[in-house]
C-alpha cells in the first residue's frame, strides 16, 4: 500500500485547509485509515480515523473542527481531512496512516502551519 499526502500549507488562525491522502496498491486489505500529526518536539498523536464502514473517531482537541472522510475506489482510494477553525496549536506535520490486518502503512508528512 502506498500513501501520498498533500494539501498542507500556511494558514491564518481561524482558517481552513483540506488534506488529501491518495492510497494505492493492495487497498482492499485496508480496514482503517487515519491522520496523525507531530508537532516540533512532541510525539506523534492521533487526529482522526475512519473505518471501511465509515465509522469515525477524533481526538478531543479537534472534535467539531475537523472532519475525516474517504472515497472508496479501486485501484485508488482517497482519504480527506477537512480542518476548520484552525488554531496555532494545530501546527504540525500531518501523516496519513492505513491499517489492514497486522500491517500498518505510513505516508510522508505534509506540513501545516497556522500563524498570523
Amino acid at each position: 500500500v502506498q500513501l501520498q499526502a498533500s494539501g498542507g500549507g500556511l494558514v491564518q488562525p481561524g482558517g481552513s485547509l483540506r488534506l488529501s491522502c491518495a492510497a494505492s496498491g493492495s487497498i482492499f486489505s485496508i480496514n482503517t485509515f487515519g491522520w496523525y500529526r507531530q508537532a516540533p518536539g512532541k510525539q506523534r498523536e492521533l487526529v482522526a480515523t475512519i473505518t471501511r464502514g465509515g465509522t469515525t473517531t477524533y481526538a478531543d482537541s479537534v472534535k467539531d473542527r475537523f472532519t475525516i472522510s474517504r472515497v472508496n475506489a479501486y485501484p485508488k482510494s482517497t482519504v480527506y481531512l477537512q480542518m476548520n477553525s484552525l488554531k496555532v496549536d494545530d501546527t504540525a506535520d500531518y501523516y496519513c496512516n492505513a491499517v489492514g490486518g497486522a500491517m500498518i502503512y505510513w505516508g510522508q508528512g505534509t506540513q501545516v502551519t497556522v500563524s498570523s
